[in-house]
């Protein structure tokens, strides 16, 4: 059964001594059970992330997380601790490779809500193009009442 969650997800970018770019985004989403398969995480990008009209989605498995983009941009992005993994990033602007180092990957995530971690490092067309991180915080959305 699908859940209509709140989503937090704090992204930071660093790339050589530069000062880590962080975003912040708070969003409505869903959270649905895959069986034994662990949970996917669902929400539509807006313009704050720079792909708006793309739903993101995360299948959170214990040993693997999958981040899948579907719409303006398409892409799949496997996170496993220890492995390297190459994709493709599809954007309106032409398709670039994408390799996925990860360094660390935890997840609490049940069906009522939990948290994600991943740090990683990215490659851009095999260029080492800097280590993000993503940390999300995923709760079950209150109904709301009016009060007087």
């Amino acid at each position: 059964m699908d859940r209509t969650v709140i989503i937090s997800i704090k992204g930071t970018q660093s790339f050589d001594e530069d000062s880590p770019e962080v975003i912040e985004l708070v969003t409505e989403g869903t959270l649905a059970e895959c069986g034994d398969e662990g949970f996917a995480l669902t929400y539509q990008e807006s313009k704050l992330t720079g792909l708006e009209g793309t739903l993101t989605t995360f299948h959170v498995e214990k040993e693997r997380i999958t981040l899948m983009r579907v719409g303006e941009v398409n892409s799949q992005m496997v996170f496993e601790p220890g492995r390297r993994h190459l994709s493709i990033y599809d954007t309106p602007f032409g398709a670039l490779s994408v390799g996925i180092s990860t360094y660390k990957m935890s997840s609490s995530l049940d069906e009522n809500g939990g948290d994600i971690e991943l740090s990683y490092a990215i490659e851009i067309d095999h260029a080492i193009a800097g280590e993000n991180s993503f940390q999300i915080n995923v709760r079950q959305a209150r109904p709301y009442t009016l009060s007087q």
